[in-house]
């Protein structure tokens, strides 16, 4: 009995790409029953070890022309009949890939048989039945962890050599779930860890694999319950919730073109590029971010004709993690970060960079959290001092080191690092984040960094007040240009705007009713001359008489103005002002205009950067306190050691900075902040 219906039977022999598309297409669009899991990722993994397992075996039994056949920098050369050339794409036969699918099925039978002598006609999972799957794929495995192996993902690499990496090991727990009839089981998929959904509502949670370099067997256990899962390994409850449609995608996105660290190969990036579209094409990548980025990189190296860009893609991962994840995942703005810089956009990269570290510092750092601590300490110690290495030299040193909103952005990307570092039971920020810290910001000229409005979360509801007054042109109040008054670098800016006739203007309009004796003088000093004597000592008439009168009724109507003419002239009058504000109004809105872009405003959250708030906007920066500040723990109490003496009793501050201040002197105040595992000897130098 043949285990594939007729239509899947005739697709074979697959001979080439656009055999495998058709078998996908057909699996896709196949309205009667769901995409075969096993079926697919058999043959995806056969295709891949044959293109890369065999020509590195190959290439190390003493094959010297391989290279020829590898992707290096976006091109190869096609033909060499030991390598992955377009001639030699493996012939996947059916009996074949039935023989392994057979092989599968009679793993899972020591199930099947339980679930016929149990006789449950339930059509959804217990956890019971997913953790019986998971022990026994489990068990057949060889005994080591091969997290770090490439081409371990699919069930070729399970059947054939009893080696799966922890996605494989999830993968195939949905594959066997899937085979014994339950359509319930589905992937969750984080962005460094896979587990399992199940149930009526899909509510339910199981892990079916490990994480890490160590073997932790946390099988069997609820994902939702704990602390752990609101860190980024479970990205705090948002993780991609597949259908079978969106599972398929993830047997695609798995796929490994790479052969070395520096080549892959052209056939299986070519494969897996192709297939990403067709699966884009049918919507199936909407609500899959790290697919898009996935297949953004693929049309960076080779774009396909006629297809959307890959800064498009990038941008639309962007959007899907915003738009369904509730923006908790980090890959997205690093894929676009790293396009960005490939392509020396790096006032693009650095904006990237920084929306990546707003994400990271909604959770806490963990010791699962490895790989995205690699990637921000590449970008931290690798990508953006290189930046600054070729933006302060040559023509172009101008171009980023001259923009406010860099030094910004770049204050955002510690931000995040910082507040993703506190309450956490290890601390980040050691002397090798602080060292190219310091030397980036003192790439920036002080007359650049001050023109960075600095909030604070505390503030926030104020900040953003003064903000929307600021750009929307409307009138502030004195007491908003008081708003940065610690902040003496940007004060007088602050000051020129107020003072340009707006607030003035405002507060004479809004003063009290001058007397009406008075108002009739003002009404007239315009028209004639005051009289010495009146002004000194009160006597006479209070206009002089030079001009010609024509009789004495005349001159009577200049010293004596009734109170209707004064009334009138001090309406016109009004209205002339009115009408000159409003000019000068529109004046002075299109100088705030032109100046709004160079004052960029950030607001930080965590208590190590408000700590620096001042000294980043200093004339002179004092790198040693910069560099205390950054490396200060986070934590009350280190390695069990206990506190002593007012450490102690200091110890429920914030960071350093919190209650005292670290002055531009380089100085540290000593305050009810201190943290009590702050280094004393430095504070009591004060």
């Amino acid at each position: 009995m043949t285990e594939f219906c007729d239509d899947v039977i005739k697709l074979f022999p697959l001979r080439a790409i656009p055999d495998v598309i058709k078998l996908f297409r057909q699996q896709l669009n196949n309205r009667e029953e769901e995409p075969d899991l096993t079926l697919l990722s058999i043959v995806t993994g056969l295709i891949e070890h044959s293109l890369t397992t065999k020509v590195l075996e190959s290439s190390s039994a003493g094959s010297s022309n391989n290279n020829n056949n590898n992707v290096d920098g976006g091109k190869s050369t096609v033909g060499d009949p030991t390598g992955a050339g377009g001639g030699n794409f493996p012939v996947i036969r059916y009996d074949t890939v039935e023989a392994l699918y057979k092989r599968f099925k009679s793993v899972l039978a020591p199930i099947e048989k339980l679930l016929v002598k149990t006789t449950t006609d339930s059509k959804f999972a217990s956890r019971e039945i997913i953790k019986k799957v998971s022990d026994i794929i489990w068990n057949s495995l060889l005994r080591s962890s091969y997290k770090d192996r490439a081409h371990l993902q699919s069930l070729y690499s399970y059947l054939c050599g009893n080696k799966l990496d922890c996605f494989g090991v999830a993968f195939a727990v949905v594959a066997g779930c899937q085979m014994l009839g339950y359509r319930d089981v589905h992937l969750a998929i984080s962005e460094d860890h896979v587990w399992v959904v199940f149930g009526k509502t899909g509510d339910e949670t199981i892990e079916v694999t490990w994480h890490g370099k160590g073997a932790e067997d946390k099988r069997g256990q609820s994902v939702s319950p704990g602390i752990e899962s609101q860190t980024w390994l479970y990205v705090a409850g948002h993780p991609v919730v597949c259908n079978r449609y969106m599972e398929v995608a993830a047997i695609v996105s798995a796929i490994n073109p790479s052969l070395t660290a520096t080549s892959a190969c052209l056939e299986v990036a070519d494969l897996q590029q192709q297939l990403l579209w067709l699966l884009y094409d049918m919507g199936h990548l909407k609500k899959y971010p790290m697919a898009l980025g996935c297949l953004g990189e693929l049309e960076e190296v080779e774009p396909t004709q006629g297809r959307k860009s890959c800064e498009e893609l990038y941008n639309e991962s962007v959007r899907s993690a915003q738009t369904y994840y509730r923006n908790h995942h980090v890959y997205p703005y690093t894929y676009q970060g790293g396009y960005y810089y490939r392509k020396n956009m790096y006032r693009e990269a650095f904006a990237s960079w920084a929306d990546s570290s707003d994400v990271i510092r909604l959770y806490n750092y963990s010791r699962d959290d490895e790989e995205i601590y690699k990637e921000f300490l590449d970008i931290a110690n690798e990508l953006i001092p290189q930046v600054m290495k070729l933006e302060s030299s040559g023509h172009s040193a101008k171009s980023i080191l001259r923009d406010a909103s860099c030094f910004a952005n770049l204050l955002r990307f510690y931000d995040g690092i910082c507040k993703w570092e506190e309450g956490s039971q290890t601390p980040i920020l050691h002397i090798g984040w602080a060292k190219p810290l310091v030397a980036t910001i003192a790439k920036f000229d002080h007359d650049i960094r001050s023109q960075v409005i600095i909030k604070c979360a505390d503030q926030e509801p104020q900040a953003q007040q003064h903000v929307g007054q600021e750009n929307g042109g409307k009138n502030g109040s004195a007491d908003e240009s008081l708003h940065h008054h610690n902040n003496n670098n940007i004060v007088k800016a602050d000051a020129n705007v107020t003072n340009g006739g707006r607030t003035n203007g405002n507060s004479a309009a809004k003063g009290n009713p001058l007397p009406k004796s008075l108002e009739a003088l003002v009404g007239k000093c315009g028209e004639k001359l005051l009289n010495p004597e009146f002004l000194l000592q009160g006597g006479g008439q209070p206009f002089t008489t030079e001009e010609s009168a024509p009789s004495s009724e005349g001159i009577a109507s200049t010293t004596t103005v009734t109170d209707s003419e004064c009334n009138g002239k001090r309406e016109d009058d009004s209205v002339k002002k009115q009408q000159e504000e409003e000019k000068e109004k529109g004046v002075k809105q299109e100088a705030v205009d032109d100046l709004e872009p160079k004052r960029p405003i950030i607001v930080l959250y965590s208590q190590k950067m408000k700590g620096l708030k001042d000294l980043l906007l200093t004339e002179k920066l004092n790198t040693n306190a910069i560099s205390l500040q950054i490396t200060a723990q986070s934590q009350v109490q280190v390695g069990g050691k206990k506190l002593r003496g007012s450490q102690a009793s200091l110890a429920s501050g914030g960071s350093i900075g919190g209650g005292g201040t670290i002055g531009h002197g380089g100085t540290i105040a000593v305050g009810d902040g201190i943290e009590g595992n702050t280094r004393p000897k430095r504070a009591r130098r004060e």
